[in-house]
């Protein structure tokens, strides 16, 4: 007999692993550039939000301005992504990906996707529909969650 509790390891297990293997080959990318899963962060979600205030950024990461400063400041200086004064309020910094950092963004969006399609082929059709309604049940602050295609 089974106990209660195992269905839900193994859906623990199950992220564990579909987790690593999500940002395994990502990882393997970022480590040849310098850089970790924080740039990763960094260069998806102000790829996904040209313009992007520095504040909000810290909001979507929820990381401290310690660390968002160290992984920007790299990032700037080689040159991913470009920092520029907001016209309206000059103490707001925006942030844009430059060219380079589009193409970086592209590169590891594009195989993070390939896995993502090859595994909602492998489940079936509507198994996308449910993964995405798992997915966003699992999210504390889902009013804080700006989606492609939301707003």
């Amino acid at each position: 007999m089974r106990q209660q509790g195992d269905g839900m390891r193994q859906a623990i297990e199950l992220m564990f692993f579909a987790y690593r293997d999500f940002t395994g080959e990502a990882d393997a990318i970022l480590t040849a550039y310098g850089f970790g899963r924080a740039h990763h962060r960094a260069i998806y979600f102000v790829g996904r939000n040209p313009g992007v205030a520095v504040n909000e950024l810290l909001a979507i990461l929820k990381i401290t301005k310690q660390s968002l400063a160290r992984v920007l400041g790299q990032l700037i200086e080689e040159g991913y992504i470009r920092q520029e004064s907001d016209p309206q309020d000059r103490r707001r910094r925006l942030l844009s990906l430059t060219d380079k950092g589009r193409r970086l963004e592209a590169l590891l969006t594009e195989r993070q996707s390939r896995r993502i399609r090859r595994a909602f082929d492998a489940a079936g059709i509507g198994a996308d529909a449910g993964f995405m309604r798992v997915l966003e049940a699992m999210i504390d602050d889902r009013g804080a969650v700006r989606l492609s295609g939301e707003d």
